[in-house]
């Protein structure tokens, strides 16, 4: 008689619901931190502007990427830079969900949560610490821009830390934008640019 095989022997036996499903999550992050081996968490999000992927290490809020962005090429890319202990972990980031559903909104201007800036380096963190300064509602060219970070001729180096602004939204480069004044490339395409700034007030 042919022994019969996990499928065949599990076969009609209902799996774990998603309440349950969501339980069992949350024990193992638990755990995972409790014991030092989470070093990512993670959660996604809806948005106005499509799926956000968001994660963050004990020091704060790490990554903002857009669903055009591939969230599985995102993590597999945050293994590498930061740790391949990652998990999904949706309280830790309970409150950066929270502060981006009021941004969206429309109660609230400015992000308070603690950020780790350690995927951007040099110049690109310059820029990015200028980017924060720029008021809800307004926008500065990138030549502005470069002008507040100190180097005046360097508009082609800001171009590219805010195309690679590993946090998004939160670091608002999408209120950056040509001298004359029309959007220009975004990270999450230039469709959600667009819609953000038109939220703000400023869409060009």
């Amino acid at each position: 008689m042919t022994e019969p095989s996990d499928t065949e022997l599990f076969e009609g036996v209902p799996g774990p619901d998603e309440a349950t499903t969501a339980r069992l999550r949350a024990r193992l992050a638990g755990l995972a931190q409790r014991d030092g081996l989470l070093d990512v968490a993670y959660r996604t999000v809806d948005s106005p502007v499509g799926p956000l992927l968001l994660a963050a290490t004990e020091e704060g809020l790490v990554r903002v990427a857009f669903g055009v962005e591939g969230h599985d090429d995102v993590l597999a890319e945050l293994a590498g830079a930061v740790s391949p202990r990652i998990l999904a972990a949706p309280a830790r980031l309970d409150p950066v969900a929270r502060e981006l559903d009021e941004y969206f909104t429309g109660r609230r201007r400015a992000f308070d949560v603690p950020l780790d800036f350690r995927l951007s380096k040099g110049f690109r963190r310059e820029v990015l610490t200028h980017l924060a300064e720029i008021p809800y509602g307004s926008t500065e060219s990138y030549a502005q821009v470069a002008a507040a970070s100190g180097s005046p001729r360097a508009v082609r180096a800001v171009g590219t830390a805010c195309a690679t602004n590993p946090l998004p939204l939160v670091v608002p480069c999408h209120r950056v934008v040509r001298s004359d004044g029309t959007s220009g490339r975004y990270r999450g395409g230039e469709a959600a640019k667009l819609t953000l700034l038109a939220m703000e007030g400023r869409a060009r």
